[in-house]
């Protein structure tokens, strides 16, 4: 059996510091879901926590109800001033990564707003996590520590970030946007766009590119794909993985046209 690799590692830690159960016992949960963090946390809490509270819903409500200022806030919304004090309160940097985790989580329609029906689903979903703010700020930080190793927890708060993102009804982000999202996103706790061998910092040359040859928003599918993108080119940065021939959209295919002559006008020069 091969030794477990480092990414394990950090789940099995990470697995027992906030379960408490014991190393073999974390072991099982985590092979059983693939090593992914959250979902083997939650297959432990639902197999241990018993009958679940039925008075969780009614709790949460009433501290939803307590984060609401009666003179600004609508009676099942928070406003920006609510939402803000409520996402200090559970530890949410509002300039990274962990700002649209905490989006997902509670389902919010928009930045800086959360709906009573987004904040009791979404914490609600979380077992054995306590309706009250110190047990949330302690859950959330598990969530923020496992954000850079479970890329499905990462590739799930990412794709949300174009959900909560976007602005109205607009059914795309503005590049400027898009550009401040990518840089909150990939850097820690987040996943960081740099080449695993030769340290390449994809994230400043794909914003390098995108500032001096695209001039159009960010649709739905490019967010993704960039995603994917990312994700690839930080295993395999001669990008091999990609060809002409390939799914990619044509900004990604822009992009490694110009990255590649860039590449060669600096070895020659």
């Amino acid at each position: 059996m091969a030794p477990p690799s480092s990414v394990q590692k950090a789940a099995l830690a990470s697995f027992v510091s906030i379960t408490g159960a014991s190393d073999k016992t974390a072991t099982r949960y985590l092979k059983n879901t693939g090593y992914k963090l959250n979902e083997a946390v939650d297959s432990f809490f639902s197999a241990n926590a018993g009958t679940s509270s039925p008075n969780k819903e009614a709790q949460l409500g009433k501290l939803f109800d307590s984060l609401r200022n009666d003179a600004e806030d609508q009676k099942d919304i928070l406003g920006a001033d609510s939402s803000m004090t409520y996402l200090n309160a559970i530890g949410v940097d509002l300039e990274g990564a962990s700002l649209f985790l905490a989006m997902e989580l509670v389902q919010a329609p928009t930045i800086g707003e959360i709906t009573r029906e987004g904040f009791i689903k979404g914490w609600k979903g979380q077992p054995g996590v306590d309706a009250k703010i110190e047990a949330q700020k302690q859950y959330f930080k598990r969530l923020v520590d496992s954000l850079s190793f479970d890329r499905d927890l990462f590739r799930r708060v990412y794709r949300y970030a174009f959900v909560v993102g976007r602005e109205g009804d607009q059914r795309a982000l503005s590049l400027e946007n898009s550009i401040l999202y990518w840089e909150m996103l990939f850097k820690k706790p987040g996943q960081i766009w740099t080449g695993s061998v030769a340290g390449v910092n994809w994230l400043s040359e794909w914003i390098t590119f995108l500032r001096e040859k695209w001039t159009r928003s960010v649709s739905r599918d490019m967010w993704n794909q960039t995603f994917e993108f990312a994700t690839k080119s930080i295993d395999d940065e001669s990008l091999s993985f990609w060809n002409e021939d390939g799914a990619w959209p044509g900004v990604i295919d822009e992009f490694v046209a110009w990255y590649r002559e860039k590449s060669e006008m600096d070895v020659d020069a």
